[in-house]
């Protein structure tokens, strides 16, 4: 969707109406067209996100507030393709790094950061709604493949971009992938209870189990930034002292009894807590394993109804829950403020944590709104003042909702669209994607963190019909266009892409089933990585002037003109060309990887000289300290070399006098 400003109508509205850094850019006289605009955005946020990763000063919340309008303009303009659940995420963990980063407006950086503790806690919140919301969901959404402890044994095959792994991960016995997602629900529903814990250990375990869950998930198959995402949420479960112990900073002191006594008593009750946790899972799904078949049966306990009911119990004493911890994180910023020393610190500790405390407070109170709605909780148990607050900021996405169900729409294999194209309507000769299926002897890609939008969006519209998919008509019809854009989206190496000399003349949509294939009985791996059997046509066959095309584009509203602007050539314009020239023959993953790979290696480097560095500066400071005191003992450095040879000889005949008494004592 292209932005379209009409002179009539003031900028602010647009802005209140669809926040987003496009409706200003014809303001700041910029000759750029929409496309050229988007791609200044997207070049202004990859350079500050790798300022931010490199420089120290750029971690500021100044950046993160630029990065977040940044993200959220292309979101607002991007419709279905921008709007999943990781990138409201990414837009409310962006919001919060707004709050967490510090503001270094005068080169300064503040002494007393007591507010740290409070918007951390919104970290840990925000990481207990996306794991908790989630886990509810795969259960309440009434999927039998959860229900019967069988979704991990489809989820391999049916998520958007299956990786490599994902077929091993298929071999596997039925009863270990039963484990498996017995773990995935016990990680998102009972360890999130963990987040608030008054006990440090049982806080450091639940980070342990969540950062392996999401380690697990970014090797089994490719779900973008969201794995990347949700590791860096977990970190607000660590403390100063954990964090020191990584990095070897922390002194090693000798327990003393009460010390060590208290260490068995914590250890005992994690043991316990992990213990009540095991045997509910048990009871809850009623696991009965048979060691000698090794065979895993389930039946849940209790009905889908009786979840309902106890989902719509427990999700009010959690709200309870989080209000009593952010309690205690407010109070006790609030007496770290008090006790500082000097009644102008004392003074402006407290501004900064009055501030601070109620951004955190109206940050949570706003999040309730979207968490009861996934908890079913009724509407008139929100102030109706808290609602009205929450559609104000709606738009901005500063909290949202997260249903990360992974519903298992297909058992019998994944719908894959397979798209067909034609110069003469008698051979047909199928579009090979990048990165989603297709040809059954091809192996999945690894992309991640790459999320490609195109096919993600292709798995999620072979789940349903094609009228349910608008955006796909708008596709054919490019396709049949030629349209080099759409193409290098499919395919940047013009090789792999049919019909790169001329676009097809007709073009057809078929629906087909993939499944992982089965090693064979002794053991012996397959040739092809897929099999797959025809379902039905998807969409029908098509070409230019067609009046089935015409009328889905007119259904879909895909024929309306807006006006365009023409493409600029100013030196600005000539830039991006220049840049996008250099990027769109590249495969957006290997250059998301050459980025990582560089900063990684920029990270490596300035830690191995600042460590030389560093201990330049021991040596060189145990040098002057020697310096210093021959300095303070001028007669020890003036002695004549008599007198020291004089001292070295009384020494030596006092260690052979001690030598002889020793002797004449034994």
């Amino acid at each position: 969707m292209e932005p379209h400003m009409s002179d009539s109508k003031p900028v602010f509205e647009y802005l209140r109406e669809h926040p987003s850094l496009l409706w200003l850019m014809p303001r700041l006289g910029l000759d750029l067209d929409a496309q050229q605009v988007m791609e200044l955005l997207c070049l202004t946020g990859a350079l500050l996100s790798l300022g931010a990763a490199l420089l120290e000063p750029l971690r500021d919340s100044i950046t993160f507030f630029c990065l977040w309008a940044l993200y959220l303009s292309l979101c607002q303009v991007g419709e279905e393709f921008l709007h999943f659940h990781w990138d409201s995420l990414l837009l409310e963990a962006g919001f919060l790094a707004v709050l967490i980063a510090p503001l270094n407006l005068l080169r300064r950086r503040s002494v007393f950061r007591h507010h740290d503790a409070m918007t951390f806690w919104l970290v840990r919140w925000l990481l207990f709604r996306v794991t908790f919301g989630s886990g509810v969901a795969k259960l309440a959404n009434h999927c039998p493949s959860w229900w019967g402890l069988t979704a991990a044994k489809h989820m391999v095959e049916t998520q958007g971009i299956p990786s490599p792994l994902s077929w091993f991960l298929r071999q596997l016995p039925d009863w270990y992938l039963k484990l498996v997602t017995v773990s995935i629900l016990v990680m998102e529903i009972a360890v999130p209870f963990l987040y608030f814990a008054p006990i440090r250990y049982l806080r450091l375990a639940a980070f342990y189990l969540q950062a392996a869950c999401q380690v697990q998930l970014m090797l089994y198959g490719n779900y973008g930034f969201l794995p990347l995402l949700s590791l860096a949420l977990t970190f607000s479960l660590l403390d100063d002292d954990h964090v020191s112990y990584w990095l070897g900073h922390s002194k090693r002191r000798a327990k003393t009894w009460p010390q060590t006594i208290t260490s068995l008593i914590v250890l005992l009750m994690d043991l316990a807590v992990f213990a009540i946790i095991t045997y509910g899972t048990k009871v809850l799904f009623t696991l009965e394993i048979d060691w000698e078949a090794k065979t895993i049966s389930s039946k849940t306990a209790f009905t889908q109804q009786q979840f309902e009911n106890w989902m719509k119990l427990v999700t009010v004493p959690t709200v309870w829950v989080g209000i009593l911890s952010l309690t205690w994180e407010v109070v006790a910023a609030m007496l770290g403020c008090v006790c500082v020393r000097g009644f102008l610190w004392k003074l402006w500790g407290l501004v900064q944590w009055a501030v601070f405390a109620s951004a955190v407070v109206a940050v949570f109170t706003l999040s309730v709104v979207p968490y009861s709605s996934i908890m079913q909780i009724s509407s008139s148990k929100i102030l109706p003042e808290v609602k009205k607050a929450y559609s104000l900021v709606e738009r901005y996405r500063l909290v949202s909702a997260y249903r990360l169900d992974n519903k298992i729409n297909s058992v019998d294999g994944r719908p894959e669209i397979i798209l067909e194209g034609s110069m003469d309507k008698n051979t047909w000769t199928e579009i090979e994607f990048m990165y989603k299926p297709g040809k059954v002897d091809v192996a999945p890609p690894v992309v991640t963190p790459h999320l490609p939008r195109l096919d993600w969006q292709m798995s999620q519209a072979a789940q349903r019909t094609a009228e349910h998919s608008p955006w796909f008509t708008g596709l054919v019809h490019r396709l049949l266009h030629g349209n080099k854009d759409v193409v290098r989206l499919i395919q940047t190496d013009s090789v792999q892409y049919p019909f790169s000399q001329a676009p097809p003349g007709y073009i057809r949509a078929r629906l087909y089933k993939y499944l992982f294939t089965q090693t064979t009985q002794d053991g012996s791996t397959p040739k092809a990585w897929w099999r797959r059997h025809f379902v039905e046509e998807f969409y029908p066959t098509v070409q230019l002037g067609d009046p089935i095309l015409k009328a889905m584009l007119s259904q879909h509203r895909l024929t309306e003109q807006i006006p365009v602007q023409p493409s600029s050539n100013c030196l600005l314009a000539q830039v991006l060309q220049l840049v996008r020239g250099h990027i769109q023959a590249l495969p957006v993953h290997l250059v998301l990887w050459s980025l990582l790979a560089t900063v990684t290696s920029i990270w490596l480097l300035k830690t191995l000289v600042s460590g030389a560095l560093g201990g330049r500066k021991c040596k060189s400071f145990q040098s002057e300290s020697k310096v210093k005191k021959m300095k303070d003992h001028p007669a020890e450095r003036s002695a004549p070399a008599s007198i020291l040879k004089a001292e070295n000889e009384n020494s030596v005949e006092r260690r052979q006098d001690a030598d002889v008494s020793s002797r004449k004592r034994k």
